[in-house]
């Protein structure tokens, strides 16, 4: 795993306002073919398992077509002065059934980011949710071989210590990582040394002797105030449904069921 830098429907609901039963979730009518193209349905079912698992919930069940894929879940929340400040991001670089790696990375990223304490659940309403979807890895021909901005990095190098004893090391960032900072792509470089524990000297030589691959990524974020409109759109459209089904007498269904727009 890699880490980002730093009764009724209504008498079923738990304490957070949330069907107690699973969640449902129905594809956007405008998602992309790819299924390798982030969405808004991805971060909808991020909060979702987070949400399910904080509240002792059944998970979600999810609503997008299964592939195989990297990718990273980031969490930021809204800091005092009002920008997003990382809360907790892991992904990894190996292609994974996606189902199931989005299910697993909101759980490791939200709540086992060795560089923060875990999520809670009072903690939901100050969140934004974003998943990263990786493709297009390519080995690079030297370690300026990318653009700030475009490409998400990867780098292997021997640290030159003699007390690291050949210890190999690695780290990457994501595409949105360097402009976020304002780096160049030495300083993104040199960061990213740092990064994978090195803490020596930094110059010509060991950039140099990197071994550099880059990648492309796709990106789809949310609030959690967006979830939650998804969420109240999607309630008040399955009651409205069983308030018709109920008039002819046919059962209810106690699934939540979400149409989010992309």
């Amino acid at each position: 795993m890699f880490s980002c830098w730093k009764g009724s429907k209504r008498a079923d609901k738990n304490r957070a306002g949330f069907n107690v039963s699973a969640m449902v979730l129905q594809a956007s009518t405008d998602a992309p073919q790819d299924p390798n193209i982030a969405t808004r349905d991805h971060c909808v079912f991020a909060f979702s398992v987070l949400h399910s698992h904080l509240t002792g919930s059944p998970s979600p069940v999810p609503n997008f077509p299964d592939s195989r894929c990297a990718l990273f879940v980031t969490w930021n929340t809204h800091s005092s002065a009002g920008h997003w400040r990382l809360r907790g991001c892991i992904g990894t670089l190996e292609p994974k059934q996606l189902r199931r790696a989005l299910h697993d990375y909101a759980l490791n990223s939200s709540l086992r980011d060795h560089r923060f304490s875990p999520i809670k659940l009072k903690e939901l309403p100050s969140l934004q949710c974003k998943v990263s979807l990786l493709a297009r890895f390519e080995k690079a021909a030297g370690w300026q071989d990318w653009t700030v901005g475009v490409h998400g990095i990867i780098i292997h190098f021997t640290d030159p210590d003699p007390h690291a004893r050949g210890a190999r090391r690695t780290a990457t960032f994501l595409p949105d990582v360097a402009p976020e900072q304002g780096w160049n792509q030495q300083q993104a470089v040199d960061a990213l040394i740092r990064k994978a524990g090195y803490n020596g000297s930094i110059g010509p030589s060991l950039r140099e002797s990197l071994s550099l691959e880059r990648y492309q990524s796709t990106i789809a974020a949310i609030t959690y105030d967006e979830f939650m409109a998804a969420i109240q759109q999607a309630d008040d459209e399955e009651e409205a449904a069983e308030a018709v089904v109920g008039a002819v007498g046919s059962p209810s269904s106690r699934d939540v069921r979400l149409k989010v727009a992309a």
